[in-house]
């Protein structure tokens, strides 16, 4: 790859950590439970943040994000080496944000006080539940005591802008039992929230199970009595599984939802820059070695990201505007705004001037509602 000549162009970085002391039975994230490959990891990652942080030169790092797998469990010694490079590698904006997903039970004082030297101002815990017996059926190894004494332990250690992880959908769950945990948590007061309904992947031990899971109609439901319970609460619903107390909206996930620029490293993580996407083999061994381990270095016809732009786009509360839509691609959104208005009927979408999107109900069915509107401007995309 050559080197990008901008400017302060801003920039996201992602920085995929690969290892988890036990993989949740749910997950399809890429990541391993081998902590012998730690070290060499590590040195990969670093010589990779020097590469791309000398290429980088001419981009303003605005928003940094760590995430895996379980980034805490390398201890403060391996993270904060791995922090303290992106400081001295990459142009970091002085209000950049800076967010560590953290586990429970792998956030102790050490690394709280660590993360703070270094400048990490953002902290996303995994707490999924606040009922224990559910913890257990999902494989995580945290009680509730844990995750709240966790984020109590943050707290005191000066971390103010706190996102909490849920889930619902889980095996055996109650809309009853999902809002307590809602509430439970809300308790502790997260700046943001993130609720994911499970999805079961087939390659997963879950998956394989197959459990059963509360059904669509009272996952619906309970999503929307989320939706009702947290606006009630103050919270912003910005994304369909994301929530903000006004000012905290994430930062560097918006990016994703922008089609801003965002450069990620680590095995399985994506980028996109100057009009091309590419990715690293997600293979922790082939990272390690540096043997072809960069894979789809494309550039993104415009057609397709005009689409891709729809498809992130229709995720947020924000929607699109058409006007921007036309000036960003110059095209005519005639056939978009169409197929919006076939769908007026029903309540899944809504509009404001020339500003189109999906309501809480179109959220719940998002995935047919975007291919319909994506369709309508790009028959040929649609028919792939």
């Amino acid at each position: 790859m050559s080197k990008f000549s901008y400017r302060n162009k801003p920039l996201g970085l992602y920085l995929h950590i690969p290892f988890c002391v036990q993989k949740c039975g749910y997950c399809d994230f890429y990541s391993v439970p081998d902590k012998e490959l730690m070290k060499d990891y590590v040195s990969a990652l670093l010589t990779h943040i020097r590469s791309y942080g000398a290429l980088c030169s001419g981009y303003t790092v605005d928003t940094v994000y760590i995430g895996g797998g379980t980034p805490t469990c390398l201890g403060p010694k391996y993270l904060g080496r791995i922090l303290q490079e992106v400081r001295n590698k990459f142009p970091l904006a002085d209000d950049a944000e800076i967010t560590v997903e953290c586990n429970p039970e792998s956030t102790d004082k050490k690394m709280l006080e660590m993360m703070k030297k270094q400048g990490v101002n953002r902290l996303s815990f995994g707490v999924q539940s606040a009922h224990d017996d559910e913890l257990k059926a999902i494989g995580r190894l945290h009680t509730f005591q844990q995750a709240k004494d966790a984020v109590d332990l943050a707290r005191e250690k000066g971390f103010s802008n706190i996102s909490l992880d849920l889930m619902y959908g889980l095996p055996g769950q109650t809309q009853e039992r999902f809002l307590d945990s809602v509430e439970q948590c809300l308790a502790l007061g997260p700046k943001h929230l993130s609720c994911y309904g499970l999805k079961l992947e087939p390659a997963t031990p879950m998956g394989r199970e197959n459990p059963t899971l509360p059904d669509d109609d009272a996952q619906a439901d309970t999503y929307l009595a989320m939706c009702e319970l947290l606006r009630k609460d103050g919270f912003e619903h910005y994304e369909i599984s994301n929530f903000a107390r006004p000012g905290f909206r994430s930062r560097h996930n918006q990016k994703y939802w922008d089609l801003s620029e965002y450069l990620g490293l680590g095995p399985g993580a994506h980028s996109f820059m100057n009009g091309r996407r590419f990715e690293f083999a997600r293979d922790i061994k082939a990272y390690i070695s540096g043997e072809d381990i960069l894979r789809d270095e494309d550039e993104v016809p415009t057609f397709q990201r005009q689409g891709e732009y729809l498809m992130v786009r229709l995720r947020t509360s924000d929607g699109v505007d058409f006007l921007d839509l036309e000036k960003r691609y110059n095209i005519d959104s005639t056939p978009y705004e169409e197929a919006f208005r076939g769908l007026m009927g029903n309540e899944l979408v809504a509009h404001q001037g020339t500003r189109w999107y999906l309501t809480e109900k179109g959220f719940l069915v998002s995935n047919s509602i975007i291919n319909t509107i994506v369709a309508a401007g790009q028959p040929d995309m649609g028919e792939q």
